[in-house]
C-alpha cells in the first residue's frame, strides 16, 4: 500500500498518522527514540503494514503480473496501483466527495503534526499537498503522476508504461486481489490498534 492506504489504516488518529505516513523515512531502532509513543507507534505500524503487505497471498498474486517486466520493483508497482482500488473502494469513499473530504483532513492532521517530519519527509508533503496525491489515486490521470514519480525515485525503473498497460489488461483480476487482500489487511491494523472490540 501506498500513502492512501497507510492514511486510512491510521483510522484518524492524528500522532498513528504522521508515523504512518513518513515510515518509508525513519529506519532502525535508535531513529524510533526521538519519538513520542503516539507517533513511534504509528512509525512500527507502517512496518507492520508493510511487512503483512509482502507476505500476503493476494499480493503475491498480483506480483507476479509484473515481475517479468519489473523485477524487484513488482512489489512497489503493486503498491502503487493498489491505492488506486482503495481511492475507488465504495465502503471507504462512496464519491469521489468523501475521498477529497478525506485527503483535506489527512493534510491538515499532518500540518499540524509537521514538527516531528524527517527533512526528506518534507518536500514529498509538498507535493503531496500542491498535487493533491490522495484523491489522484482515484483517476487514471493522478495513477499514471503516481507512476511516473516511482520511476523517478527508484533509479531502475526506466519506463512504466507497460505497468499501467499491464495494470489494465489485468484491472479484473488485481480488483479480485485487492478486495481479498483488503478486509485482511484492515482487521490485522484493528488489533495491532486495539480497534477490535475485544479490549486487547
Amino acid at each position: 500500500m501506498n500513502y492512501l492506504g497507510h492514511a486510512v489504516l491510521s483510522f484518524e488518529d492524528e500522532q498513528i498518522l504522521v508515523g504512518n505516513m513518513m515510515g518509508d523515512f525513519v529506519k532502525g531502532s535508535v531513529a524510533l527514540m526521538q519519538y513520542p509513543d503516539r507517533v513511534r507507534a504509528g512509525l512500527m505500524l507502517h512496518r507492520k503494514i508493510d511487512s503483512f503487505t509482502d507476505q500476503h497471498w493476494a499480493i503475491g498474486e498480483a506480483k507476479q503480473i509484473f515481475r517479468p517486466n519489473y523485477g524487484l520493483y513488482s512489489g512497489a508497482v503493486v503498491d502503487t496501483l493498489t491505492d488506486h482500488f482503495v481511492a475507488n473502494d465504495a465502503e471507504l469513499f462512496p464519491t469521489q466527495g468523501t475521498l477529497a473530504e478525506f485527503a483535506a483532513d489527512v493534510y491538515q492532521k499532518l500540518q499540524r503534526q509537521r514538527s516531528y517530519f524527517p527533512e526528506r519527509f518534507e518536500p514529498y508533503f509538498e507535493s503531496m499537498v500542491q498535487h493533491n496525491w490522495l484523491l489522484g489515486y482515484r483517476s487514471d490521470t493522478g495513477l499514471r503522476r503516481s507512476l511516473n514519480g516511482l520511476m523517478r525515485r527508484a533509479g531502475k525503473i526506466v519506463e512504466v508504461d507497460t505497468a499501467y498497460a499491464l495494470f489494465r489488461q489485468n484491472f479484473d483480476t488485481m480488483h479480485q486481489l485487492y478486495k481479498a487482500f483488503a478486509g485482511d489487511i484492515i482487521r490485522y491494523v484493528k488489533v495491532e490498534l486495539s480497534l477490535d472490540g475485544t479490549g486487547t
